[in-house]
C-alpha cells in the first residue's frame, strides 16, 4: 500500500490543472467587477489563503502522484477533479460573458455556493484523494478555510448592503 507523504517528481496534470485555475484569474485581473475591494477581508482567512495558494501550487508541481495511472476505482477521483476544473471554466465563462458585476462574482453554479471559489479547492482536493498525497489535502484545507472564507465574507456584506439599499427604498 503507497504511502502518503508522496512521490517527487513533476506532475503534468497538476500543471494543467493550474493552468486552468491561472489562466482565468489572469483575465480577471482586467475585467475585476465595480466595487471589488480586498479591503476588510479576514486576516486570518487571508493567511490560510495565501498559505493554501502557494502550497498547492508547489504541491501540484512537485508531486508526480497526480500523473496519469492505469484505470482503477480512483479514477474516478479523478474524473471528480476534472469535472470540478470544467466547472469552474463554465463559472467563469457565465462570469465573462454577463455584465461582471460584483454579484456574479460570487454566484453559484449548480447549486455550488460561491463556485468561483469553492470549484477549485473541490477539484485540487479530489486530485490530492487520487494521488493518495496527504501535502495536497492538507494544503486544500487551508485554501478552502481561506478562499471559501473570504467569498462568503464578501457575499454576505453585498447581501447585507443589498438589504439595506431595499430598505432605504421602501
Amino acid at each position: 500500500m503507497k504511502n502518503w507523504l508522496g512521490t517527487f517528481g513533476f506532475s503534468y496534470v497538476g500543471a494543467v490543472f493550474l493552468l486552468l485555475l491561472f489562466i482565468p484569474n489572469i483575465v480577471w485581473s482586467k475585467h475585476r467587477p465595480e466595487g471589488y475591494s480586498a479591503e476588510g477581508e479576514s486576516k486570518i482567512f487571508q493567511i490560510f489563503e495565501m498559505c493554501g495558494q502557494i502550497a498547492v501550487t508547489c504541491i501540484s508541481l512537485c508531486f508526480s502522484d497526480f500523473n496519469l495511472r492505469p484505470l482503477a476505482w480512483r479514477s474516478l477521483l479523478l474524473v471528480a477533479a476534472c469535472l470540478c476544473m470544467f466547472l469552474y471554466e463554465v463559472w467563469w465563462v457565465r462570469y465573462f460573458k454577463d455584465e461582471k458585476k460584483l454579484s456574479d462574482f460570487y454566484r453559484s453554479l449548480c447549486g455550488i455556493p460561491v463556485a468561483g471559489a469553492s470549484l477549485p479547492v473541490f477539484a485540487f482536493f479530489f486530485l490530492g484523494i487520487y494521488g493518495r498525497n496527504i501535502w495536497m489535502l492538507i494544503a486544500c484545507a487551508c485554501l478552502g478555510i481561506g478562499h471559501i472564507g473570504i467569498h462568503l465574507q464578501h457575499k454576505k456584506e453585498l447581501q447585507i448592503y443589498a438589504d439595506t439599499k431595499a430598505e432605504n427604498r421602501r
